[in-house]
């Protein structure tokens, strides 16, 4: 694979799996000639390098030199490597866990609209890593981020309209946003979207829904989900049940 095609996968430009990007190999001579555009300052150069140390393409995983070489793009005003920074400092890969550390450079890079970096800050804002706990300002970046289609984002906003922090209590706006990213197939937001439907919160009592949106939640792995739609369906009938499941087969036929 052409090292410019291998970055493009690690930047996310192209979808791939796991083992997919465990098996991308780049030649000698492609890495020899990215260390050399690195050398003379090519930002892109340099953050290719870091997301090679990173995930061990072409090299063996090597955390300090990711660190070195994403901090050289990261001070270039590089907002990708800026977010890569930040996550090595929040996670404590490579350096001591700093969170302040993590923070200024999510920051940087969310700023620059970064769609990781601006869920990342919410991040930090809501649980208070690196800085005073702050939710109206994790409402702001969870805002950024959602807009920008990040279905983690969506979820947590959704999350703090339903619970009411940084912001007054809104359901209808909780119901919209956990839609937006139960449709992406975010099994948490599924679950959560699953709850309104039962309570009719933020939208009209619907049983069948409820069941359809536990079951796809189930299906990806919440456990809770699956207790859930049990229960909900003692309070259907066969009838009701057979078109939820079926609502939720047609559901997973357009979203593969």
């Amino acid at each position: 694979m052409r090292i410019a095609l291998a970055l493009l996968v690690l930047l996310g430009s192209l979808s791939v799996s796991a083992s997919e990007l465990g098996s991308l190999s780049v030649s000698a001579s492609e890495v020899d000639d990215l260390r050399a555009r690195a050398g003379k300052g090519d930002a892109e150069a340099q953050l290719g390098l870091g997301l090679m140390y990173d995930a061990g393409i072409g090299t063996p995983p090597d955390a300090k030199e990711a660190m070195r070489w994403y901090l050289a793009a990261a001070e270039q005003g590089n907002a990708i490597a800026q977010q890569s920074l930040a996550s090595m400092h929040y996670r404590g890969k490579g350096i001591p866990q700093d969170y302040k550390e993590a923070l200024k450079w999510y920051r940087a890079s969310a700023e620059q609209d970064d769609v990781l970096a601006q869920f990342n800050l919410g991040q930090s804002y809501s649980f208070g890593k690196g800085t005073p706990q702050d939710y109206k300002e994790a409402l702001k970046w969870y805002r950024a981020s959602a807009e920008q289609g990040y279905a983690a984002a969506q979820f947590s906003l959704g999350l703090m309209y339903a619970t009411g922090r940084g912001t007054t209590q809104d359901y209808k706006e909780a119901f919209r946003w956990f839609r937006a990213s139960a449709e992406q197939g975010f099994a948490m937001a599924q679950f959560s979207l699953g709850i309104m439907y039962y309570n009719g919160e933020g939208t009209p009592q619907a049983y069948k829904e409820a069941h359809m949106w536990f079951n796809l939640a189930a299906a990806n792995g919440n456990e809770e989900a699956k207790s859930n739609r049990d229960k909900v369906a003692v309070m259907m009938t066969p009838a009701d049940i057979s078109e939820a499941q079926q609502m939720a087969s047609d559901w997973m036929k357009v979203h593969p």
